[in-house]
C-alpha cells in the first residue's frame, strides 16, 4: 500500500479537527433531541460549531491553493472539505428548524433519526483518523452506509405514518421538512463515505 506523504501532515491535521468538530455537532444534536429543553442555547451552540468548522474548511481550502504536492488528489481534498461541511450544515439546519418551527417535543423517529446521524458522524471522525495510512477506512465506510439505508427506511416510513394520520398541514409541512434534513444529512455522511473510499482506491 502506498503511504500517503508524511510532510504534509497539516491536511491531515485539519481534516481530523474538521471531522471532531462535525461529531461533537451531532452529538450535540442527539442531545437536544434526548433532553428536548433550553433548545433555543442548544441551537446557538451547535451554529458556533458550524462557524468554527467553516473557519477550517476555509483553512483546507487556503492551504489547498498554497500547497503545491498535495497528500491525495487536490479534487478529492477539495471534495471531502465541502462534504464533511455539507454535513454540518444539515445538522444545524435541523437544529434551527426545531426552533424556528418552534416544535414542542420530538418524536420517537427524531430521536432514532439523529442517534444515527451521530453514529454516522462518529465512523466518520474514526475514519478521518485513519487517512495517514488508510488502515480500517473502509470497514468504517461500510458502517456509514448501513447507517444512511436504516435511516432511509426510518425516514420514509415516518413520512407515510405522518401524511396518514397528521390532520395539521402545517404540522406536517414541518415534520416534513425536518425528516427530510434528518434523512439528507445521512445521505451527507454516505457522500463522506464515498469519498474517502475512493482515496483509498487511489492511493492503495
Amino acid at each position: 500500500m502506498l503511504r500517503l506523504l508524511p510532510k504534509e501532515m497539516r491536511f491531515f491535521e485539519l481534516f481530523e479537527s474538521h471531522a471532531a468538530k462535525v461529531h461533537e455537532a451531532a452529538r450535540a444534536l442527539h442531545e437536544m433531541a434526548r433532553n428536548y429543553e433550553q433548545i433555543d442555547e442548544k441551537a446557538r451552540h451547535i451554529k458556533v460549531l458550524e462557524t468554527q468548522a467553516d473557519h477550517i474548511t476555509h483553512d483546507i481550502i487556503d492551504k489547498l491553493n498554497r500547497t503545491f504536492i498535495t497528500p491525495f488528489d487536490r479534487e478529492d481534498i477539495h471534495a471531502l472539505a465541502s462534504a464533511l461541511d455539507d454535513v454540518l450544515d444539515n445538522i444545524e439546519g435541523v437544529s434551527s428548524r426545531l426552533t424556528l418551527f418552534k416544535i414542542r417535543s420530538v418524536t420517537p423517529e427524531t430521536l432514532q433519526l439523529t442517534s444515527i446521524v451521530e453514529q454516522a458522524c462518529g465512523a466518520i471522525c474514526d475514519a478521518v483518523k485513519q487517512l495517514t495510512d488508510l488502515k480500517k477506512i473502509n470497514e468504517y465506510c461500510i458502517q456509514i452506509n448501513h447507517l444512511e439505508n436504516e435511516a432511509d427506511h426510518i425516514s420514509r416510513n415516518t413520512t407515510a405514518k405522518l401524511f396518514e394520520e397528521e390532520t395539521d398541514f402545517r404540522e406536517l409541512i414541518k415534520w416534513k421538512e425536518i425528516y427530510g434534513r434528518l434523512e439528507a444529512t445521512t445521505d451527507d455522511c454516505e457522500d463522506v463515505a464515498n469519498i474517502l473510499e475512493g482515496i483509498v482506491v487511489k492511493n492503495s
